[in-house]
């Protein structure tokens, strides 16, 4: 019996059940925890209900029924969750439930199962405190009811975690005797295996074992987890140009093993492992340099004369290459080192791009006229001039007050621009000249107060470059902690270190994202800023704050019983907290709380094993890849195909084993 959504919701609709919205459940244990009890060898059934009754649909309809009201099965609105053998039993999406009412006539028993009197189907209360089953014997049909539910789940975790060295063995051999394995768990296998942390250079390298146009397992995580050395070769000389590719996106390989992977023939390959290079400033070795200026593509060539580490005579080569994209990438980190000839020969070049690339860069030491200003090619060439050159007087004078308002807005951005004209500017009809004035690094605290902007305090913004590149000067930095100007401050408290007394005035700062920006970046941040932000910050940053070394760990104990999950979680960060405390907040209402007492390396392991059966998925896939876990239950997990691939990057799995899940084959068809 298989089908999809629809296909189940109308197997519930003919037996009489109303689907409660969409049916979805998503805070419920999976329903494959509740079968457990139901078709265990060790079952004791509740009811039996003999085959050869006449009246065999009828009695277990009201026997289900007296159950499930005296069981507490419904709650006070009568909904109830059930799972139907055979539609969705331990899908991952939603565990396996569908949350129904009985409708006004119903036959549970006479719908859900393969024929009619033959049912298999478990419910459970919606609070999860009470199970009742149906399934089928030989004979006759057993409805199966499990009070305290949780209680029964913690017994079997607690068996589970028994375990003596002939069941450990006997778990290992229990994955080993199967030869075969559907396609769905050899690929959950290998991206498992491709994060395990104990996957040694021989599992490691059977993974990228990969036919033309199969894609490499586990990329994302091979990328940017530690490799040994033969691992990282073998993927370099790998035969497949779409599994070398993915080396692009790797910042830790070293100057030798770039050479090797730029020695490719395929000049996009080339391309791109290039830039990735230039974008990471990774080093390379002067072989290398060599060999990718005098590349036979020109956009290997023109990537390349960006790379901060290029030395001077590679540039002076690339400004004079044939290609003019090349001369253009070249002429800007070239232009300190050329000639006074090679520069004025650049001003002439024949290409207008590099042509204008040389004028601009030829004014920022000379003031540029109009006349060179309006022969410049297009629009984006004039207001980069306009940004960033020495402007003559008329220029300068023409472009403040110009018509065209991106012309005004890059003036206003020019460092060099007459201060009579930033004033103009700084009055502008347009709020974004007048922003660009605001922003300026040459304003008084004055002059930046006359220039009416409005600034919304919870738009997102980002430091201003030039504060950041005072963060060493102690005295700027004092400056700027006490502006008016709240994006001064906020870009003040983004440097990694400050004094004392800015720390402090920056801690007591009115705005909430000065602070915010301080407990994000500062290393001297108090701990009562890193509590606040702890607190109230709902970014992704706020689960760094229990990391940083200021952070107030000491009685933390206090937030054991607070309201919010967040600040209960600190109280694991006390030293003074106990291995009760986490098999406590193991049981925690809150997943968030209950992940964290996961991550306690004094969790018990019944407790873990527990948690495999989480109602949230990440907490379930994070016990699966607990080492902790015993055999038992680890060699469960790795045919669950839900959960298999957490269970492979579980580094208590043997080497031997790791071997074995990659040497399974597919089913032979029949």
């Amino acid at each position: 019996m298989t089908g999809g959504k629809s296909e189940l919701r109308e197997l519930l609709e003919r037996a009489g059940l109303q689907v409660i919205g969409r049916g979805r459940v998503d805070d419920a244990r999976p329903a494959a925890v509740a079968w457990r009890p139901v078709v265990s060898a060790n079952a004791v059934p509740t009811v039996v209900v003999r085959d050869d009754r006449p009246d065999q649909v009828t009695e277990l309809n009201r026997q289900w029924h007296r159950l499930a009201a005296e069981r507490g099965v419904m709650d006070d609105s009568g909904e109830f969750l059930i799972s139907v053998a055979g539609h969705g039993r331990g899908s991952s999406e939603d565990g396996g439930w569908t949350r129904v009412r009985l409708a006004g006539r119903w036959d549970l028993a006479g719908v859900l199962g393969e024929r009619r009197g033959r049912p298999e189907f478990v419910t459970m209360s919606p609070d999860g405190a009470t199970v009742l089953g149906a399934t089928s014997e030989e004979y006759e049909v057993w409805l199966i009811a499990v009070d305290r539910f949780p209680a029964w789940v913690e017994s079997w975790a607690e068996d589970l975690a028994r375990e003596t060295p002939q069941a450990r063995d006997s778990g290992w051999q229990a994955v080993t005797r199967w030869k075969t394995a559907p396609q769905r768990l050899r690929s959950a296998w290998r991206e498992g295996l491709a994060r395990n942390p104990a996957a040694p250079a021989s599992v490691l390298l059977r993974l990228f074992d990969v036919e033309e146009g199969e894609r490499l397992p586990g990329a994302s995580w091979l990328i940017h987890r530690e490799l040994p050395g033969e691992v990282v070769e073998a993927w370099i000389s790998h035969p497949e140009p779409r599994v070398r590719k993915l080396l692009a996106e790797r910042w830790t390989l070293t100057a030798e093993q770039r050479e090797r992977l730029l020695d490719e023939s395929d000049p996009r390959l080339r391309w791109i492992f290039t830039t990735t290079a230039v974008d990471a400033g990774s080093p390379l070795t002067a072989t290398t340099f060599a060999r990718l200026v005098a590349d036979p593509s020109a956009r290997v060539r023109a990537e390349i004369a960006l790379h901060r580490d290029l030395p001077p005579r590679h540039l002076a080569t690339l400004v004079a290459d044939e290609e003019p994209a090349v001369r253009r990438a070249a002429c800007r980190p070239a232009w300190p080192y050329l000639e006074p000839a090679i520069r004025t020969a650049l001003t002439a070049d024949p290409n207008p791009e590099v042509r204008a690339e040389a004028i601009r860069l030829a004014h920022t030491t000379v003031p540029m006229p109009v006349s060179v200003f309006a022969a410049l090619p297009d629009d984006g060439e004039r207001h980069r001039a306009a940004r960033e050159c020495l402007l003559s007087d008329e220029l300068g004078d023409a472009l403040a007050h110009s018509t065209d308002r991106e012309s005004r807005r890059a003036a206003a951005g020019n460092p060099d621009l007459a201060p009579h004209l930033v004033a103009e500017l700084g009055q502008d009809p347009d709020p974004a000249v007048r922003w660009t004035v605001w922003v300026r690094s040459d304003l008084t605290e004055e002059e930046r107060a006359r220039v009416p902007v409005e600034f919304d305090p919870e738009a997102y913004c980002r430091p201003l470059p030039w504060v950041l590149a005072l963060q060493d000067d102690e005295e700027a930095m004092r400056r700027c902690a006490a502006s008016s100007h709240p994006l001064v401050r906020r870009s003040a408290a983004c440097a990694k270190n400050l004094p004392a007394d800015v720390v402090e005035r920056l801690a007591r700062d009115e705005d909430r994202i000065v602070r915010l920006f301080l407990a994000e970046n500062c290393a001297q941040a108090p701990a009562e800023v890193l509590l606040e932000m702890y607190r109230t910050w709902d970014g992704y940053s706020a689960a760094r704050f229990p990391g940083h070394p200021n952070f107030p760990r000491q009685k933390a104990l206090r937030y054991a019983d607070d309201p919010d999950p967040r600040m209960r979680q600190l109280a694991l960060e006390d030293p003074a907290a106990t291995a009760d405390l986490v098999e406590r907040f193991s049981r925690d209402p809150a997943r968030s709380v209950r992940r964290r007492a996961l991550r306690d390396q004094r969790l018990t392991p019944a407790s873990v094993i527990r948690l495999l059966d989480d109602p949230y998925g990440f907490v379930r896939e994070a016990a699966a890849g607990d080492p902790r876990l015993t055999t038992r239950a680890l060699a469960s997990l790795l045919h669950d195909a839900t959960i298999a691939a957490s269970a492979a990057a579980n580094p208590a799995l043997p080497e031997h084993v790791m071997h074995h899940l990659l040497d399974r084959e597919p089913p032979v068809a029949t």
